[in-house]
């Protein structure tokens, strides 16, 4: 028998009952198994199984007219029912490098500052995705760190994860009431609401996702009505897209917007209307004008903030703060053709074996490194994006491509999917900008299904059916098992450093945590973060370093209790801490920032 993984079983009898033992079967049988009993029941009872969908569909599709009472419902509805899946997936413990990175951001944004002075003991929290010259500051766009900033002032940097997400589905059904019939439009923002409002890492953890798809959802929808509508607030809204996605995920949302853009300038240029009723309502000069003007107000703000933001954050207005980090700490490469650069000397062993160890051995620029990489996202965005019932909307695929209402749709997808492949590094919220476009195209699959028969039997509406009803099947079972994504690593944070920290914040006086770690680490679960104000944070994380570093920590924080905490034995434990009498084992002698070899 398959060993069952501890996640997939129930904590009470564990694969002793049927719920246990269903997850013992592969996803796609469990879909085949699904799928053939309940096509079985529908022919047993083919009239009333079709007056009970066919009554429900009627009561969704009437509700689905009343397009903004949609909108709002949506958002209020998802945050309802995230908060009352509380009791089974709880406030998401930080636990992967990027997070702690934006959970930085959020603490600078929250203290009213775009970034902080170095520190004089830098090198004991120098941490991963941080700059610390010329400013302590995230590595990031600014849009996840603003969204985490309104949640840690409304008392957890998770209410804006949740604000977000809420917000996220709200836009996609906005995007979708411009491109389908009302109902077809409440139909994809359930499906989102459900696939991302539960048990996804966009919704329980803070690496974030909500951002970049918001700002696609704005920039579709707003193209969706210009063809129908010029108007001033559609501008505004193209143009808040963009910079959505232009302060969120720079590189995606640039690919995104490559064939909005080239309809808009299109549409701007046309005079006359011909045959085509797209431009109609960007036919006149009046239009043309009323809508470039309001865009052009929003973009050149945006564009204006940006550069004030980067030279806050590294001198230079040009100069990004991802890419100030990649100069400084990155000699991997970057996209599947490139080569790696030297390799960089840098200030502890972790970072030594995370940028010259891991990172580097992970793609040696091989064609079996390059198939090895796609898959990976070829998983995750599956896993992210879609669910395995998905599979019995196969036939109305074909019918999609063929589609002229989603040319446009379709070629964003593709021109996507070639970026998003181009890179070596990447996880599904990298393409969170096309969330509403794939919402789109399986809506419109769904839509093609339905119409298909066998002889005289609705085969495709009830497969549609199937599918539907196997997402909420999958999204229900998460919540069972305690499972915050179908990839559990993604936020499954360890809670032994967050409970330590609970711990010392309600002790007395301030205290130092120095954190020594084995030969053996795991580069992947990093202790080291600290806010935005280190002089001031009631507890401290350092990295213990050589004798001389240490010595100098421990004199500027004589004012705190130093303790000890080694993850790689007993992560719970806290010990008082007393200075070895030599450099800890392998770590480096320069202390100086990255250079090359």
């Amino acid at each position: 028998m398959p060993r069952v993984p501890p996640y997939l079983v129930l904590n009470t009898f564990p694969a002793k009952n049927l719920f246990s033992f269903v997850f013992l079967i592969h996803p796609l049988w469990r879909v085949a198994i699904f799928t053939l009993l309940f096509l079985t029941l529908v022919l047993l009872a083919n009239r009333p199984a079709e007056q009970i969908f066919t009554r429900l569909e009627s009561l969704f599709s009437e509700f689905a007219k009343r397009r903004n009472l949609v909108v709002l419902s949506l958002f209020f509805g998802v945050i309802t029912i995230r908060l009352a899946a509380l009791p089974l997936l709880h406030v998401p413990v930080p636990g992967i490098h990027d997070e702690y990175s934006y959970l930085l951001m959020s603490d600078t944004f929250a203290h009213g500052r775009l970034a902080n002075t170095p520190h004089p003991m830098w090198l004991s929290f120098e941490t991963f995705h941080v700059n610390w010259f010329p400013t302590y500051s995230s590595i990031y766009p600014p849009a996840q760190g603003a969204i985490l900033a309104i949640g840690q002032l409304f008392g957890s940097p998770w209410i804006g994860i949740l604000l977000s997400t809420a917000a996220m589905c709200s836009a996609i059904a906005w995007m979708l009431q411009a491109w389908m019939p009302p109902r077809w439009a409440l139909l994809g923002a359930v499906l989102a609401a459900t696939k991302f409002g539960v048990a996804s890492y966009w919704m329980n953890s803070y690496w974030g996702g909500a951002a970049a798809a918001i700002g696609g959802a704005l920039i579709l929808g707003a193209i969706g009505r210009l063809s129908k509508r010029a108007t001033a607030w559609n501008g505004v809204a193209l143009g808040l897209g963009v910079a959505i996605l232009a302060n969120s995920r720079p590189y995606e949302g640039l690919l995104f917007c490559i064939p909005a853009a080239a309809w808009f300038i299109w549409s701007l240029g046309t005079t006359t209307n011909h045959d085509s009723t797209q431009i109609t309502a960007l036919s006149s000069v009046h239009a043309k004008t009323k809508v470039l003007i309001s865009a052009l107000i929003v973009l050149t703000t945006a564009a204006a903030f940006m550069g004030y933001y980067n030279w806050r954050l590294t001198g230079n207005a040009l100069l990004m703060p991802h890419t100030l980090r990649t100069r400084t700490y990155h000699s991997s490469a970057l996209f599947l053709w490139e080569r790696a650069r030297l390799p960089l000397q840098y200030n502890n062993p972790q970072f030594e074996k995370f940028y010259n160890g891991w990172e580097r051995e992970n793609y040696r620029h091989t064609w079996q490194d390059v198939w090895r990489v796609s898959k990976e996202k070829i998983n995750r965005g599956g896993h992210t994006f879609f669910w395995w019932g998905v599979i019995l909307l196969a036939p109305g695929t074909p019918f999609v491509l063929r589609d002229k209402k989603m040319r446009l749709l379709l070629a964003t997808i593709f021109i996507g999917a070639l970026g998003v492949f181009a890179v070596i590094w990447s996880f599904a919220h990298y393409a969170a900008p096309f969330t509403c476009v794939i919402v789109a195209l399986l809506v419109q699959s769904i839509r093609h299904l339905r119409t298909m028969k066998v002889a005289t039997w609705a085969l495709g509406r009830w497969l549609s059916r199937a599918a539907i009803l196997l997402l909420l099947i999958e999204t229900i079972s998460y919540p069972a098992r305690h499972q915050c994504d179908p990839l559990v690593w993604t936020c499954q944070g360890d809670p032994s450093r967050a409970a330590i920290q609970t711990r010392l914040s309600l002790e007395p006086g301030k205290h130092l945590i120095i954190v020594r770690y084995e030969p053996d680490h795991n580069i992947h679960d990093e202790w080291v973060y600290n806010g935005a104000n280190i002089d001031a944070a009631k507890v401290l994380w350092a990295r213990e370093l050589d004798a001389p570093q240490n010595a100098k920590l421990l004199a500027y924080f004589k004012d705190r209790t130093a303790w000890l905490v080694e993850p790689d034995k007993d992560n719970t434990e806290l010990i008082p801490y007393s200075q070895p009498e030599s450099s800890v084992e392998n770590s480096l002698n320069s202390r100086r920032r990255p250079r090359n070899r």
